[in-house]
């Protein structure tokens, strides 16, 4: 880990990433790709120490309220964050000045901020992303061996159910000879509809893959699954798509069940649902 005094903080979506890099260890993670530049080893987390200042000078002067996101490249709730605590200052500020957040995390740590999640929807909007992979919690563990399985991430969205704090969950990526079964499809979209989520952002049963993430990727898939490697160079090759064979079954078993249970399903229709900011309540006196 290592702090740096950063000169911005949003992007021109209105989106910050506090740290850069992370320790959960997903061996399939796209954050790892050559194409976004880190200059440190993805482990050694890069943490933007003055992040709450620069979020409150934004904040201070935007004339027009927004969804400040986090989490999109590094997730905000990563081993660093109980020590560091930048998450939840953000979310302090962001309170405070009344303003709306959407997180996306793979972490039960989100549940220390639960308050500030409910206070701030109180006032505008939040909204809890949260990325459900694999329904077996032992090959939840190998795939992503730093931080807690998807079935204790459902457990988080019921809690957040519980306040009426809405969710959306990130359907991804569903690794093609590993997680593309009906079985975990099914699984998961149980979790979705019992945990009362607004939204399921999913592009396809499948991932994807490019320098830098790929190789990490194969070597993880030599380390625990041999001879997987083959399997995918030989279906494959250097596509950055890699959709799995059961794509169309699986994505129309998918589209099925959230009209059935009238949860938003195209990409378009959840990050619209994300990125609204609500009219703030103005009440009249009845003398006005």
């Amino acid at each position: 880990m290592h702090f740096v005094q950063a000169k911005s903080l949003l992007t021109k979506w209105n989106g910050m990433n506090i740290y850069r890099g992370c320790s959960h260890g997903c061996i399939y993670c796209d954050s790892r790709s050559e194409c976004y530049q880190m200059n440190h080893p993805f482990e050694d987390i890069e943490v933007k120490e003055n992040a709450p200042e620069l979020l409150e000078n934004i904040l201070r002067t935007k004339r027009k309220r927004i969804i400040i996101g986090t989490g999109s490249m590094s997730d905000p709730y990563q081993h660093c964050e109980e020590k560091l605590g930048l998450t939840r200052k953000c979310l302090l500020l962001i309170d405070r000045y009344e303003f709306g957040a959407a997180v996306i995390t793979k972490s039960d740590r989100v549940l220390r901020d639960i308050d500030l999640f409910d206070s701030i929807n109180q006032k505008g909007k939040s909204v809890l992303q949260m990325s459900l992979t694999a329904a077996d919690d032992r090959l939840s563990r190998i795939i992503e061996p730093n931080v807690c399985t998807t079935a204790r991430r459902y457990e988080v969205l019921k809690e957040f159910q519980k306040r009426d704090i809405p969710t959306v969950v990130w359907l991804s990526p569903l690794l093609p000879f590993l997680t593309d079964t009906e079985e975990n499809l099914r699984t998961i979209l149980g979790y979705c509809i019992d945990a009362g989520v607004k939204g399921i952002v999913c592009f396809g049963i499948g991932m994807t893959l490019r320098n830098g993430n790929r190789e990490y990727y194969y070597s993880a898939l030599d380390r625990y699954f041999p001879g997987l490697r083959s399997e995918y160079q030989k279906k494959y090759g250097n596509a950055y798509d890699v959709n799995s064979p059961d794509n169309d079954r699986l994505m129309k078993l998918f589209h099925y069940t959230c009209e059935k249970y009238g949860i938003i399903h195209t990409p378009d229709e959840c990050f619209r649902y994300i990125n609204e900011m609500p009219e703030k309540n103005i009440q009249l006196s009845l003398f006005d």
